[in-house]
Parts: C-alpha cells; sequence; structure tokens
C-alpha cells in the first residue's frame, strides 16, 4: 500500500453519518479564507506531494529496466547506472518527505494557532450570560479537539487527497502501459478489496463513536471527582467503595469496546492484505506464464507487483474521501458556530473612557429582563438545552437613584428582589433593557469597556483565584505594580503577617480556586488585588455572608481600607454597614419600595423595619441575597 496501514484505518473509523451533513450555505468559500495566509506554503505542500507521488511510480519502473536491459543482458554499466539512479531517487524521496512535513507542520500548527486564538478572543469577550449556560468542557473541546479536526482540512485530509489521485492516476496509467491484461485482471479483485473495507469502515466508526462517548463520560466523572470541591464531597458523603466499582464498571466498558476495536482493525487488516496477497500470487502467476513464453519480460513482471503493492491503498483511502472531508468541514462549522455568536455587550465605536476620580452613580428609569438563551448562548454548549430560550421575565422595573462621588448606598431587602442584578449593571455584566446606568454622567453604553473596568471594582461573596502564586493573582488586576505596591495592599487587606510567615511569601501557590486558603483569607487577597486595582467605585456582593465571625471581622476591616474615600454600593450584610450608609435602597419585587437612612426607614413602619426587626437586630444574622 502507498499509505500507512493506520492512515487507512484512521480514514475508515471517521463517522460516515458525517458525510451526509448539511453544512451552512458558505462554508467551502469561509474555510478557504482561512487558506489565504497560507497560500505559498499550501502550493508549495501540493508540488511536493505531486512529486513524491511521481517518485513511487519511477522507482519500479527503474527496476523494471535494470533487470530487462542491465541485469538480463549482463550489461554492469547499465545495472550501476540505474541502481546508482533508483538510490538518488530514494535520497530525494527522503528530503521530500521532511520538507513537506515541515510545509504541512508550518501550515497545521499555523493555521491551529490563528483559530486557537481567534476562538479564545472572542469567548473571553461573551457576556457572563454566556459563561452561566455553557458548558467548560464543551469550550474547552472547540479549542482544542475541532480546531485540530479543522486543521486536518489543510494538512491530512487535503494532502490524502491529492497525493492519493495523482498516485492511483500515475499507478493505473504505468500499469496499463506494462500490461493491460494483467492490469484488469488486478482490477477484477477490487471489489473484493474495497467492499470488506466499507463493511467493516462502517462497523468501526460505529464502534469509535461509543468509545468516544464512553472515554468522555469517564473524563467527565474523573473531573468532578478530582476537583477540590468533587473531592471534599466525596470524603463528606462518598462510599469509597462504591466509587471503587462504579469507575471500574466504566473503566471495564472502555476496555471492552478497546478490544473489539482492535480486533475489527486487525480482522480488516487482516482481509486487505489477503485480498491483497491473493493479488500479487495472481500476476505472479500469469505474469510469470507470460514471461516464460516470452509475452512479458521478467522486469516488467517485477514492475507490476510492485506497483500493484502500491494500488490498493490509495483506492481505500479515496472512497471514504468524501468522510474525511466532510469531517474537517463539519469541524469548521463547530468553531464557525462560536466565533458567529456575537457578544451581547460590545463597545461602541464612539465609546469614550469614563473620567477619572470618584464615581458618581446614576440609575435613570432602569428597567432588565435577563436576555434569552438564543441571544448568548449556544444549544450545542448546553447541557440538556431545553426550551427556555426566550426572553427571560422582567427583574428590574424603574429603578431610578444617584450615589454622589465618596458616598456609600447600601441594598437590602428579601432574596431575590434585583440586588444582585442592580449591581451586575453598575459592572456593565449586562445592560439594561430600558432606560439607562451612568457612571460620571456618561451611559455606560457610550464608554469603552476598559475603563468601566478600571473604574468599577467587584467583591463577591466567593472571590476566584486562578490556580497560580498570590502574586500572579495580585498582578492580574495590574501587571505593572511594584513588590512595595502589592505588600502596601495586602497590609491594607489585614493579610501582610500570613503571607510573609509563608515559606514561598507571595510565589506561594494558592491551588485550585484558591482552595489552599480559608475563606477569610482568600476573601482578603481579593480585597488586596481590588486595592492594588484603585477604582473609584466599590461593589460589594455580600463579601462577608459565607465566613465565619472571626474571618468575618477580619474582612471587614479589609473592607473599611477599601472603602476609604470611594464611592460604593453594597449589598449590606452587616448592621454596621446600614448605620453607616448614607443612603439604603430597599429593593422588593424588582423596585426600589423604600429609600432613606437608617434612622429615617426604623420610623416608616414599612418593609425595612420588618427586616431590622428579624434580620439586622441580631448582628451576627446574614441580611439575605
Amino acid at each position: 500500500m502507498s499509505m500507512p496501514a493506520w492512515r487507512v484505518m484512521h480514514s475508515l473509523t471517521q463517522d460516515s453519518d458525517v458525510a451526509d451533513a448539511k453544512l451552512p450555505p458558505g462554508t467551502t468559500r469561509r474555510v478557504l479564507s482561512y487558506a489565504a495566509p497560507f497560500r505559498r506554503a499550501i502550493a508549495g505542500f501540493l508540488v511536493l506531494v505531486v512529486v513524491d507521488s511521481l517518485l513511487i511510480v519511477a522507482a519500479p519502473l527503474l527496476l523494471a529496466r535494470l533487470v530487462d536491459n542491465g541485469i538480463m543482458p549482463g550489461d554492469r554499466r547499465v545495472v550501476i547506472t540505474l541502481a546508482l539512479i533508483v538510490a538518488a531517487i530514494a535520497v530525494v524521496a527522503a528530503v521530500v518527505a521532511v520538507v513537506s512535513r515541515w510545509f504541512s507542520a508550518r501550515i497545521g500548527e499555523g493555521l491551529i494557532y490563528h483559530l486557537r486564538s481567534e476562538v479564545f478572543s472572542h469567548v473571553v469577550r461573551q457576556p457572563i450570560a454566556f459563561f452561566t449556560r455553557a458548558q467548560t468542557g464543551a469550550l474547552v473541546t472547540r479549542l482544542n479537539s475541532d480546531v485540530i479536526g479543522a486543521q486536518q482540512a489543510f494538512t491530512s485530509v487535503l494532502s490524502s487527497v491529492v497525493s492519493n489521485v495523482v498516485s492511483l492516476a500515475l499507478i493505473l496509467t504505468a500499469m496499463f502501459t506494462l500490461s493491460w491484461k494483467l492490469t484488469l485482471a488486478a482490477l477484477a479483485l477490487v471489489p473484493f478489496f474495497l467492499l470488506p473495507a466499507r463493511w467493516m469502515g462502517h462497523r468501526l466508526a460505529a464502534l469509535a463513536h461509543e468509545q468516544m462517548s464512553l472515554n468522555a463520560d469517564l473524563g467527565s466523572r474523573m473531573t468532578e471527582r478530582f476537583n477540590v470541591g468533587g473531592a471534599l464531597l466525596v470524603k463528606l458523603f462518598g462510599d469509597l467503595e462504591r466509587e471503587d466499582r462504579e469507575y471500574a464498571e466504566r473503566a471495564s466498558r472502555v476496555r471492552d469496546i478497546g478490544v473489539k476495536i482492535a480486533m475489527n482493525r486487525t480482522v480488516l487488516f487482516v482481509a486487505l492484505t489477503f485480498v491483497a496477497s491473493l493479488a500479487t500470487a495472481m500476476v505472479y502467476g500469469f505474469g510469470g506464464v507470460m514471461a516464460i513464453d516470452g509475452t512479458l519480460t521478467i522486469g516488467t513482471l517485477i514492475a507490476l507487483t510492485a506497483l500493484l503493492a502500491r494500488l490498493y491503498g490509495p483506492l481505500t483511502a479515496l472512497s471514504n474521501a468524501r468522510v474525511d472531508v466532510m469531517t474537517a468541514l463539519v469541524s469548521f462549522t463547530r468553531v464557525f458556530e462560536i466565533l458567529d455568536l456575537k457578544p451581547s455587550i460590545t463597545q461602541s465605536p464612539s465609546a469614550m473612557p469614563l473620567p477619572g476620580g470618584a464615581v458618581d452613580v446614576v440609575f435613570d428609569h432602569v428597567g432588565f429582563a435577563y436576555p434569552g438563551a438564543d441571544e448568548v448562548s449556544l444549544r450545542s454548549l448546553e447541557a440538556g438545552a431545553s426550551g427556555d430560550r426566550g426572553r427571560g421575565s422582567t427583574v428590574l422595573q424603574d429603578i431610578s437613584f444617584h450615589i454622589a462621588p465618596g458616598e456609600l448606598v447600601a441594598l437590602v431587602g428579601p432574596s431575590g428582589g434585583g440586588k444582585t442584578t442592580i449591581t451586575n449593571l453598575v459592572a456593565r455584566l449586562y445592560d439594561p433593557t430600558s432606560g439607562a446606568v451612568r457612571l460620571q454622567g456618561l451611559d455606560l453604553r457610550d464608554a469603552t469597556l476598559a475603563s468601566v473596568t478600571g473604574a468599577v471594582g467587584v467583591v463577591t461573596q466567593e472571590s476566584h483565584l486562578f490556580h497560580d502564586t498570590i502574586r500572579a493573582n495580585l498582578l492580574y488586576a495590574r501587571a505593572d505594580a511594584s513588590e512595595d505596591a502589592m505588600r502596601d495592599a495586602l497590609r491594607a487587606a489585614q493579610i501582610l503577617p500570613l503571607i510573609d510567615a509563608l515559606p514561598q511569601g507571595l510565589d506561594t501557590v494558592v491551588g485550585d480556586r484558591g482552595y489552599r486558603l480559608s475563606g477569610g483569607e482568600k476573601q482578603r487577597i481579593a480585597i488586596a488585588r481590588l486595592l492594588l486595582k484603585g477604582p473609584g467605585l466599590l461593589v460589594l456582593d455580600e463579601a462577608t455572608a459565607h465566613l465565619d465571625s472571626e474571618s468575618e471581622l477580619a474582612v471587614q476591616s479589609a473592607l473599611d481600607s477599601a472603602l476609604a474615600g470611594r464611592t460604593a454600593l453594597v449589598i449590606a450584610h452587616r448592621l454596621s454597614t446600614i448605620r453607616r450608609a448614607d443612603q439604603i435602597l430597599v429593593v422588593d419585587k424588582g423596585r426600589i419600595v423604600e429609600r432613606g437612612t437608617h434612622h429615617e426607614l426604623l420610623g416608616q413602619g414599612g418593609l425595612y423595619e420588618v427586616l431590622y426587626r428579624t434580620q439586622f437586630q441580631d448582628d451576627s444574622a446574614p441580611v439575605g441575597g
């Protein structure tokens, strides 16, 4: 065979159902646009592929001449000359193989880099609503498996189709030229070669699909159990023997399907080899008789058998070429699906940066309903996508308030009333469906995204830390921060002594999501990161809600440092925050139902007074979400 057996097998194990997939209009043209930066490399690559195919045919033809014109007549000069030429062809073939692989790697890796960079850049600009629905694993697959599948269109599939077409044409031409009778006899066995390959190919494709599903299930189970949260759940609630049994059961299914695939591939390879051997025996038999009769030279017989060995590989590969091409194109469409999802939070072409300093905040008759799934997500990225695709019900209605520079405004109210949604609008994680949110007098939709990010600092209930060093997590807020600036921020966040006590100090790795730290320590590092950033507006979404009393006091002290001199919008959790707020907004069912200071609201006998009596009066009790 002219191509390695593993490539034939890989071709046969592609899911044949994909050949019938319907591609969106213009997909092929769009795919070809990605070839533009590599057109010279692709042209050089294809030239080398054709040269390689020519060399495959040239060697057997030269061997025929060497035998007929050199060995048989006893002409040493011809033998030596042709042997040297065959050796030279071998050298050229080796050089061509190396250079073509360089072209292939340059094209393939360049395309992977381009696609991955484009998809990553596009995904990180999606709104937070996108990430609340999408499966992380599905996104990673798009950045890995599908991107690699797409690049195969320009390397493996392209080279395979072109080389096999050229090789098949040259081999058949050479064989018919040498002996059309033996060539027709050899072709008579082609159906016995292709039919088993097609039949077994469907079976292998089904098994490969099942294997992928089983491996995905096994991988998901390991991911769930091996992250810190999952491992903790197993330790606290799990039955380890049951975990062992369930994992072993899944692993055994992967093992069994692997054995089936291995045996089916072996049977197929043996069958193909058997048919090819029969064809070779037939050519030797009939060709040998013809050589004895003098109607065929020995050199021609040797060349025919050598060419025959190179015939069946291209035939098998081309019989599955449509599946290979469509598999690559479908991978492209899955990548394009993400690239075509337009972010709902975008920067206006005429956007201006927010002015610096303490921030002035205005909510002007703001209404909001969460966007529908079809506006912000893709069904293919969601697990069991449900029918909730339309826009959600209204969450906020006619919200209006003003926070002057340096003021602290507290949001209180029953859980689910809309407090967190208000803070999300301030950070422009969402845009209002009506009205406007203004910072420094500028509608956030008219401000640059970078200036909004720089002006607004948020501390949530569970601040996230990357699996990296404390230093790296701090520098994420301000990449040019000095060592002294980081230490000052940590000191203000009431955590510098703890950091200094660590053996590696700032270079201590915090672990996945910061799990090597306690909740209070993680929150204080997050506050230090916020202080390093230095935003003009501070948004606190129950930053101490899940902490014990000691940690809460430490974090609250750190927050006091962060609040100094800044405008603040706080979802209230502690009575001290309520009492010192310049204004309290009581939010219920998406509306501001009361507003005023602590003492003003206490005398009104409304919802605030009820909340105060049931929740705030006991300072250790949480306010509610």
